[in-house]
């Protein structure tokens, strides 16, 4: 199989104009997404604050009307990260970074949550052999 070959000229000529081609191509390329992005910038905030509102509200109701503390621990975690996503939007909104630096602190306290949950859960699991909170409602002040 042979491969035609291109001729010495037509490749000088490519290579000395591809500094301005790929500047041209990059300019009215990036001209576009950023008129794109720029016109859909409210529509796409909104959306994750939708979205943000809609996961929250999940891990509450979660949180509230089950019983397994294994579940519970899950919808808090749900919510801290419902949590976070309206942080990085609000962040978009404002064009600030800080957003985002909240974000690393969020992650950081579901992260220590996940850690001391698993080991309650199982604390609790050994003593009692059942994961339902009913069962630990003696806790509880009078």
């Amino acid at each position: 199989m042979s491969f035609p070959m291109a001729s010495l000229s037509t490749v000088h000529s490519v290579t000395a104009n591809f500094p301005s081609v790929l500047a041209q191509a990059s300019g009215s390329i990036g001209d576009r997404v950023g008129s794109f992005f720029a016109a859909n910038d409210a529509v796409t905030v909104n959306v994750a604050l939708l979205v943000s509102a809609l996961l929250f509200a999940c891990g509450l109701v979660g949180f509230l009307s089950r019983r397994n503390m294994i579940i519970m621990f899950l919808c808090t975690e749900l919510m801290f990260q419902a949590a976070a996503l309206a942080m990085i939007a609000f962040g978009k909104v404002h064009h600030d970074i800080s957003g985002q630096v909240f974000v690393i602190f969020i992650l950081t306290v579901a992260a220590a949550e996940a850690a001391l949950a698993l080991g309650l859960v199982v604390l609790l699991y050994r003593r009692r052999e059942t994961l339902d909170s009913e069962a630990w409602s003696e806790l509880r002040e009078a």
